[in-house]
């Protein structure tokens, strides 16, 4: 019998290897992504300390009347929302973290509509 690859399992171990070079401090705060099938999610993370300074959400804008939170366009918006909130706590810089995922499709787009929006990477 063949059994089925964990593909979440899988890019867990690819987050972790990523992880092992990344490290977000209070200068350059690391951008993580999560990408699940109807959302997609940014948080700016301080790791020294553990907190989160910003986050966005495709949830975020469920009230501007959009039916679909899992495509490219709604993650180029909270790829601009989560800079933009950046920006006010005074954040310019940071570390992209794509979170074990393909530089591709949605988390691709997310980083594009944040550095469109004024985010350093």
């Amino acid at each position: 019998m063949i059994s089925r690859q964990d593909k979440n399992a899988a890019r867990k171990k690819r987050h972790l290897r990523v992880r092992k070079r990344l490290e977000g401090n209070a200068a350059r705060p690391r951008l993580n992504v999560f990408r699940s099938q109807k959302h997609i999610y940014a948080q700016v993370i301080d790791d020294i300390l553990g907190n989160t300074l910003v986050a966005a959400s495709s949830l975020d804008m469920s009230g501007e009347g959009k039916k679909t939170f899992g495509n490219k366009e709604a993650a180029r918006q909270v790829g601009e929302l989560i800079a933009r909130k950046a920006i006010e706590k005074g954040i310019s810089e940071v570390v992209f973290d794509r979170g074990g995922y393909l530089y591709h499709g949605r988390v691709k787009e997310l980083a594009e509509g944040a550095r469109e929006a004024g985010l350093k990477f």
